[in-house]
């Protein structure tokens, strides 16, 4: 099938290379004009392991075309793909709709024979039936379909993700392109039952219950590291236990940072405010929320207690400065206002992250970013592991930092305290 991926952030790309690698021919575009020369020059513009060489492998067997020119791509693709961002409005919890409802207008203006519009980006309920007002003229002539396909990708994890999914929800009433749709995630979908066709409402609210559900169960287990620590219990053994049981699962409770990233955030204020819109109380949803900005205040805090108060002067490294490991993204990362408070505290901060240095941080007072994890932890008093990439799962401490007196912040847990206290490391976990 022939496809146009509108937008080649995260989604778009993913999905675009991971659909030319089945055997469509893919039309990738971005108004960014650098970005599509750096993409036709084979350079990703994003960390994702294995996304680089899938990439080069179908741009050179010419199944993945990158351009600016809109008009070409969605004149010669079947399925158009809006996958543009969907940040939170400056100053409200609501979603901004203003890059999807521009490319609405766009096709409006371009579309003369039969295309499905599908909806990959994140959008609240009823956004698919005010592109379908935008579009009503040509709905009426029967030259669109209007489709909600949300993705369920993780950073680090999307191109698995994308190959062997959990599900595929489409959500149209259409039987066309119900069965166009379903033909084209085919090669795909290895379990026919992990195909789910419900309406274009229900998979937008989909997507939303699903990351809403998942940060619920991260804030749930980092409230209940806070009283493990008071009590005395080990926050490790309640995950396990907890997770054992089938109906609750093990995943998303490990206890840590505040939950962060391009989703969770945006996508939890962004449900508040649709139930605030159809006059629903969302209390859960909005206690998650709460939770997790305390959460970064409450980080913060167990430095100061870690250094007894005294942040002036004391050498503090950062190991993992990204939301989660596996990817370069920054978006809402618990590591921004922990470093910007310790600046202006004058603490002197270093940090090293494998997916290299951060605009966030150029500019902050005492911050330096360190090419190497040994340059990073050299001479410190506090060492923060704060994402739990592998490179920092196997270190010497005492070897890195060569200084008697330290002491390090596991916020990850990767650590056993057993072996820290044979070792005579003054160790701080999550917790525990």
């Amino acid at each position: 099938m022939k496809l146009c991926m509108i937008g080649t952030g995260y989604v778009g790309l993913v999905s675009g290379v991971c659909f030319s690698d089945v055997g469509n021919t893919v039309y990738c575009v971005d108004k960014d004009q650098k970005k599509i020369n750096q993409l036709n020059k084979g350079i990703v513009p994003i960390f994702e392991p294995g996304l680089e060489e899938i990439l080069i492998k179908n741009f050179k067997q010419k199944r993945l075309i990158f351009t600016s020119d809109l008009k070409k791509a969605i004149t010669n693709s079947d399925i158009i793909f809006i996958c543009v961002g969907t940040p939170t409005k400056k100053n409200t919890n609501s979603a901004d709709l203003k890059y999807v409802f521009s490319v609405a207008k766009d096709l409006k203006k371009i579309i003369k024979k039969y295309k499905i519009i599908v909806t990959k980006s994140t959008v609240p309920v009823s956004t698919g039936d005010k592109i379908e007002k935008i579009l009503i003229n040509l709905k009426k002539k029967k030259l669109v379909d209007i489709v909600s396909n949300p993705e369920f990708l993780r950073e680090g994890e999307a191109i698995r993700d994308f190959i062997y999914p959990d599900r595929v929800i489409i959500g149209t009433d259409s039987i066309k392109a119900n069965k166009i749709l379903r033909s084209l995630y085919l090669p795909i979908i290895k379990k026919i039952s992990r195909y789910f066709n419900t309406s274009r409402r229900g998979a937008e609210l989909i997507k939303y219950a699903s990351n809403a559900f998942l940060a619920t169960k991260i804030s749930f287990i980092n409230e209940i590291a806070n009283l493990c620590e008071k009590a005395g219990v080990d926050i490790k053994d309640v995950s396990l236990g907890m997770g054992s049981d089938e109906r609750i699962g093990d995943r998303f409770l490990r206890a840590g940072p505040a939950y962060g990233g391009s989703c969770f955030p945006k996508d939890t204020r962004a449900l508040v405010d649709t139930g605030n819109k159809f006059k629903t109380d969302l209390s859960i949803v909005k206690s998650v929320v709460n939770s997790n900005e305390k959460r970064k205040t409450l980080l913060i805090k167990r430095v100061e207690k870690i250094l007894s108060g005294n942040l002036k002067n004391k050498i503090i490294t950062f190991l993992g400065v990204t939301f989660k490991p596996n990817t370069d993204d920054m978006r809402e990362a618990s590591s921004i206002p922990m470093i910007k408070y310790l600046s202006k505290k004058n603490s002197k901060i270093k940090y090293f992250d494998p997916s290299g240095e951060k605009n966030e941080f150029k500019g902050l007072k005492n911050v330096n970013y360190c090419s190497t994890i040994s340059s990073a932890c050299l001479k410190s008093d506090l060492i923060i592991l704060h994402t739990e990439w592998n490179d920092f799962k196997l270190l010497n401490f005492k070897k890195l930092i060569k200084k008697q007196k330290f002491k390090i912040y596991d916020m990850r847990n990767m650590y056993s305290p057993f072996k820290m206290k044979k070792l005579k490391i003054d160790y701080f976990s999550v917790g525990r």
